[in-house]
């Protein structure tokens, strides 16, 4: 029997605090030497992109592969949506795949959960701390819900190039988080904050890395090609530059990529892997005064291990749809 779960589904047994937890331990796999991380295969049909991801945890005993499309006309030619997202999930004793799952939620949560991974071992430990967020997207949305459950914050500040968009995240957040938060009248009304989150779709950098206050930790989200970034080379320059992957960094993270290219820092700016930081082979922040960048181009780890995750959560509540195939 194969467990079919729709998106209803995934919303309704996963949750950002859990989800950090097995995301971490992923990582811990990768650096300990346990998890298979292949690359991720593209295939480009004619009108869009279809990427394959598999991964293996031994650990955790997760296997599984999501399939993610990118098809730019489904929403005028099919009322679909641009980006699909599914994952199969498989049994790692018999290879059967036991789960298929929608991947859209999935995707959301285990990019913010990185993210709040990445601030509890790279950001101040200081309570009462402030948060600014780039963006008002669902990953903006996750972005603060991990951040938030990594750091006590007194208060977070949001900035979006769509005010109507800004005051629809400001009333649905601060509702979920029961925490204040204001809308920024420009980027820099943005760099008071102790921990700054990026989940924008710009392609050139959306702050000047010069007026970043010492101490701060970045999280960089949403660029994730060779030549688009959100961070300038200044503030890549000034920070600690931690990646998901230094393989993945080099080929799609365009915020090291070009600093690299313009020849302001070489490949050896690139400090350290964040599960190299979490089992403690790579030193996180060394003072208070430090800035640190976690730069997260998105890995298969996290998508297996929140899989796994919500398969044991949907088992555990008699979730979903179980069917021959």
């Amino acid at each position: 029997m194969t467990l079919i779960l729709n998106r209803e589904n995934v919303i309704s047994v996963l949750d950002m605090k859990d989800c950090m937890d097995v995301v971490e331990k992923a990582f811990k796999e990768l650096a300990n030497g346990t998890a298979v991380l292949p690359l991720r295969t593209p295939i480009t049909p004619p009108d869009g992109l279809s990427l394959y991801m598999p991964a293996y945890l031994k650990e955790m005993k997760a296997l599984a592969c999501k399939v993610v499309t990118v098809y730019k006309n489904n929403p005028k030619k099919f009322n679909m949506p641009v980006v699909i997202g599914k994952v199969l999930l498989q049994d790692p004793e018999t290879g059967d795949v036991n789960c298929i799952m929608d991947g859209g939620y999935l995707t959301a949560v285990r990019t913010g959960a990185v993210s709040g991974v990445a601030t509890k071992y790279l950001a101040r430990k200081d309570k009462n701390q402030v948060a600014g967020i780039f963006g008002t997207g669902v990953q903006a949305q996750m972005q603060l819900w991990a951040v938030a459950i990594a750091r006590e914050l007194s208060k977070a500040i949001v900035y979006d190039i769509s005010d109507e968009s800004a005051d629809a995240f400001i009333k649905e957040m601060s509702k979920k988080l029961n925490l204040e938060i204001v809308k920024a009248k420009n980027p820099d009304e943005v760099l008071v904050a102790d921990i700054i989150c990026t989940a924008t779709s710009s392609a050139t950098p959306i702050f000047d890395g010069k007026k970043v206050k010492k101490g701060t930790h970045i999280n960089g989200i949403g660029s994730h090609t060779p030549n688009a970034r959100e961070l300038d080379s200044e503030i890549i320059m000034r920070s600690r530059f931690i990646g998901d992957s230094k393989e993945a960094c080099f080929s799609e993270a365009g915020d090291i990529i070009l600093p690299v290219k313009e020849g302001v820092i070489d490949e050896s700016h690139f400090y350290g892997e964040l599960g190299d930081v979490i089992i403690g082979k790579v030193e996180s922040r060394l003072n208070d005064e430090e800035i640190t960048i976690f730069k997260s181009n998105g890995l298969a780890i996290q998508d297996v291990a929140t899989a796994k995750l919500i398969y044991d959560k949907a088992i555990e509540s008699n979730t979903g749809v179980n069917i021959e195939i």
